[in-house]
C-alpha cells in the first residue's frame, strides 16, 4: 500500500497516517514525478515498487487544465506530471486568481480544491457552472467528507477525487472526461441547423432565417462566430475565447474585429444595440448568448 507524503500544513500526527490529514498533500504525487523525471518507467511507482496499470493512449491534442489549489507544492508537481500525460497545466492559489484565468483563456477542465484561503470551493464550482457550463469540473475533498462530495456533485463537480490521492488516477479521470466531452462536442459540431426564439441557423447552407421566413445573409466572420455562439447557449465567452473559437487560415482576428462582429450580428438578428437580448455584453468579461437553442 503506498505511503502518503503528508503536506507541511498538516502536523505530524495527522500527516503520519495521511488518510486522516484533510488537505494533506497527494499521495506520493513527489515520489513518482521525481522517478519519470529520472527517465524510469512511469508505469512504475518508486514508492510501492508494484507496477501501474499501462497508461491510456495519448490524447491527439494537449488538453487544458486549471489546476486551483493553495498549495504551491501541489501546484508545482501537479504541473510537472501532468504534462507527461499530454495535459497542459495553468495554475491558480485562490478563487480570484481562478476567475481571471478563466476570463482569458480555455480550459477543458477544472480541478479544484474544496478549500481555499478566500472562497469556498463549492461556491466556485457553482460559480463555473453559470459562467462557463460546459467546462466540467474535478473537486478534490478531504478523506472521508461524504457530504462535501454529495454537495459537490449537485452543484455541477462531474467527479471528485480524495485526498491523498494517486497522482495517476487523477490523469485517468482528467481523460475519461474528455472522452466524454469530446462525444458531445463532435454531436454538437456536426448538427447541421439550429432554431433560437424563432429563428434557423442552418450550417450547412451558411443560412439564417429570421421568424418571418426571410433568409439573412452572413459574412464568413458573422458565420464562424454564430457557430461558436449557438453550440455555447448560457456560456460567458471572453474576446479571447471568440478568438481562438472563430479562427481561419489567413485570417487575423482581433478584440477590434470581434468586437465589431457581434455588432453587425446583433443589427442582423434584430437585437438592440442598447440593451440586447440576444446576444448579452456582460461588463469585464466577455459575451454571453441568451438564448434557448434547439437542435
Amino acid at each position: 500500500m503506498p505511503r502518503y507524503i503528508p503536506s507541511p500544513r498538516n502536523d505530524g500526527a495527522q500527516g503520519a497516517q495521511g488518510a486522516h490529514a484533510p488537505y494533506g498533500a497527494i499521495g506520493a504525487i513527489g515520489a513518482i514525478v521525481a522517478n519519470a523525471s529520472h527517465g524510469s518507467d512511469p508505469g512504475v511507482s518508486s514508492v510501492t515498487g508494484l507496477g501501474m496499470p499501462p497508461s491510456p493512449p495519448v490524447e491527439s491534442c494537449m488538453t487544458r487544465c486549471l489546476v486551483v489549489d493553495d498549495d504551491a507544492e501541489i501546484r508545482r508537481s501537479l504541473d510537472e506530471y501532468l504534462q507527461k500525460f499530454s495535459v497542459a497545466v495553468s495554475t491558480a492559489g485562490d478563487g480570484r486568481e481562478m476567475r481571471r484565468q478563466m476570463a482569458t483563456q480555455v480550459f477543458d477542465v477544472v480541478v479544484l480544491d474544496l478549500m481555499l484561503p478566500d472562497e469556498n470551493g463549492l461556491t466556485l464550482c457553482q460559480w463555473i457552472q453559470q459562467h462557463h457550463p460546459s467546462v466540467p469540473v474535478i473537486m478534490l475533498t478531504a478523506h472521508g467528507d461524504p457530504i462535501s462530495r454529495v454537495l459537490g456533485l449537485e452543484m455541477g463537480a462531474d467527479d471528485y477525487l480524495s485526498k491523498p490521492f494517486e497522482p495517476r488516477e487523477l490523469v485517468a479521470r482528467i481523460h475519461a472526461i474528455r472522452r466524454r466531452a469530446r462525444r458531445g462536442e463532435n454531436e454538437a459540431q456536426t448538427r447541421r441547423e439550429f432554431r433560437f426564439e424563432g429563428w434557423a441557423f442552418d450550417r450547412l447552407l451558411r443560412q439564417l432565417v429570421s421568424p418571418q421566413q426571410v433568409v439573412v445573409p452572413l459574412s464568413s466572420a458573422e458565420f464562424r462566430l454564430l457557430s461558436a455562439l449557438v453550440e455555447r447557449p448560457g456560456r460567458v465567452l471572453s474576446r479571447e475565447q471568440l478568438i481562438e473559437l472563430t479562427r481561419a487560415p489567413g485570417v487575423e482576428v482581433n478584440d477590434r474585429s470581434v468586437d465589431l462582429t457581434i455588432s453587425r450580428l446583433r443589427q442582423k438578428l434584430g437585437d438592440s444595440p442598447k440593451e440586447p437580448r440576444l446576444i448579452r455584453t456582460m461588463r469585464g468579461e466577455g459575451y454571453l448568448f441568451d438564448a434557448q437553442v434547439q437542435a
